[in-house]
């Protein structure tokens, strides 16, 4: 019983340029490959079932190395402020969803960017108070590193002017002392902690228009961060076994472990290691932020910002903090997973690697990656480590960034080309729901390095960009190098996942500017096509 695909382009990603006829596989793995004729003679009434590609081509399934699967599937059923171009606009919106909302009720919102206004200032809980007078809102800001709420979230969570500050947090005030309502990272939690816990079915929902989108992106895979945010290890990982495994929407998800639930999964599981759980959910390692991001400058700097030299950014931990951490992921044999955008918090996450070396199986990810040295890039070869990068930063962070790291500051910053010369591993994600979850999105800024603000259409930094098979290889190989797959996925080849992404055009072949126009057709997971358009 095995399906034979054919009738277009097949890629196979072994090596640049390598296509193959047709595509021979039965249930989740393929078994051969070549020509048409070849495999109907070979392997005969074996072959019951045909996927004709119509003209288009295949690659091996694409696969997003960072998101936040069911944070992408909440952007789908709330209010959404990611495409407004000014605040009033987005002002507008917030106030049409709460004439919908029930007086008392949370209202849920985010993707708000200042830099994309004209008044590139973030909201003020007066003005929020004046459009929602009577519903505690929050605001997640499109890093999710900072947020915006208005007086009745405050007084919710009993926040006041005399809150004590939490280390690595921030509760903004304006020159009179009073809270401004904008709260960046570990501050949030003053507020998120005071927010009913959602229900089990809200859960599950919001994974499953995650997942039926992440089909029509092309995607059959992700490497997602999800267990802490929501009902903790238990109730979570119920939720992905439950929605994936029970209900059969199929796809690969490999859960990192937020530091914050680190003990009560290996307290559930005390077996537990690395990469286990099975075939469609499995167990990822140790999450943790080091720091935060440019946009709300928090992004931990060995600098001042040029745009306000009165910070360097905000230091999520001590060194002696990080280095438990660390320590605790390797008590269990475990590799960690750190969120590290500044260089100063990426220096930090290294000093903590290297006294705490990964002695078991698996490798560590240090996500982001985003502004680096030359000494921290020869610190990283020769570790068991790869860097999880999201190429879609280059499109939303500049021009502004310029302004808020200095020109001259630049050139170990967004520096895919050089990561991969110097022979360090990449992998390619998307960090959505805070970026786009398309990976044609991050391939083509990958490659192109532009947006709407690039007058001159050079791109940024342009000797950065990456080949069309170099981004094509972050979203397949990888992805599957970043958690030990690379003998069993990211490529096509005997033995592989049969996990497929069809495309309308060719990559290899067409002008890089369209990509942007390239459409997914087919998604294809274990043989079966989750998605048609």
């Amino acid at each position: 019983m095995g399906t034979l695909f054919y009738g277009g382009t097949i890629y196979t990603m072994r090596r640049e340029g390598e296509t193959v006829g047709a595509v021979y596989a039965n249930g989740s793995y393929i078994i051969d490959y070549g020509s048409v004729k070849e495999l109907e003679m070979k392997y005969g009434q074996e072959l019951t079932d045909r996927v004709h590609l119509k003209g288009g081509v295949m690659l091996p399934g694409f696969v997003d190395s960072h998101m936040h699967l069911i944070g992408h599937g909440e952007r789908l059923i709330r209010l959404d402020l990611s495409a407004c171009t000014s605040k009033q606009e987005a002002l507008s919106l917030i106030k049409k969803s709460a004439e919908k909302t029930a007086e008392g009720e949370w209202i849920f919102g985010g993707g708000w960017n200042e830099n994309l206004w004209d008044d590139k200032t973030p909201f003020t809980k007066e003005e929020l108070d004046n459009i929602v007078p009577h519903n505690p809102i929050i605001l997640d800001r499109i890093c999710k590193h900072a947020i915006a709420v208005n007086t009745k979230a405050l007084e919710q969570a009993k926040v006041t002017g005399n809150t004590a500050e939490p280390f690595g947090g921030v509760i903004e005030k304006d020159d009179t002392g009073a809270i401004t309502g904008v709260l960046k990272d570990k501050a949030q939690e003053l507020i998120t902690n005071a927010i009913p816990e959602k229900s089990d079915e809200y859960v599950k929902n919001a994974l499953r228009k995650g997942i039926k989108d992440a089909y029509r992106l092309g995607l059959t895979g992700a490497h997602t961060e999800d267990l802490f945010y929501y009902h903790g290890y238990e109730g979570t990982h119920q939720a992905f076994k439950q929605v994936i495994e029970e209900e059969g929407l199929l796809f690969r998800a490999h859960l990192l472990i937020h530091h914050r639930v680190f003990a009560e999964t290996i307290a559930a599981a005390p077996q537990t290691a690395y990469q286990s759980g099975g075939d469609w959910v499995e167990l990822g390692a140790m999450k943790i932020f080091a720091d935060g991001a440019f946009g709300g400058r928090t992004a931990l700097l060995s600098r001042p910002y040029a745009d306000d030299p009165s910070t360097q950014g905000v230091c999520i931990f001590t060194q002696t903090q990080l280095d438990e951490l660390v320590k605790q992921a390797r008590d269990n044999n475990m590799p960690v997973a750190v969120h590290a955008i500044g260089d100063e918090a990426f220096d930090m996450v290294l000093k903590a690697i290297e006294k705490h070396p990964l002695k078991g199986y698996g490798r560590d990810r240090l996500i982001h990656a985003t502004m680096l040295r030359a000494d921290l890039i020869e610190r990283l070869k020769g570790l068991p480590l790869i860097l999880d990068i999201q190429p879609s930063f280059v499109t939303s962070d500049f021009p502004w960034v310029y302004d808020r790291l200095g020109k001259d500051n630049m050139q170990y910053c967004y520096a895919w080309k050089t990561l991969l010369a110097e022979g360090l591993h990449c992998a390619g994600g998307s960090d959505a729901p805070i970026e786009s979850a398309d990976p044609l999105a991050g391939i083509y800024s990958a490659v192109l390095r532009t947006n709407h603000e690039d007058i001159s259409g050079d791109g940024y930094m342009p000797e950065q960009a990456l080949s069309v098979y170099e981004a094509v290889s972050l979203y397949t190989k990888g992805s599957a190098y970043a958690i030990c797959h690379e003998q069993d996925r990211g490529i096509i080849e005997k033995g592989y996942l049969a996990d497929f992404t069809v495309l309308d055009q060719d990559l290899f072949a067409i002008n890089h500017r369209d990509i942007q126009n390239v459409k997914v057709t087919k998604t294809i997971i274990a043989s079966k096509v989750v998605y048609e358009k």
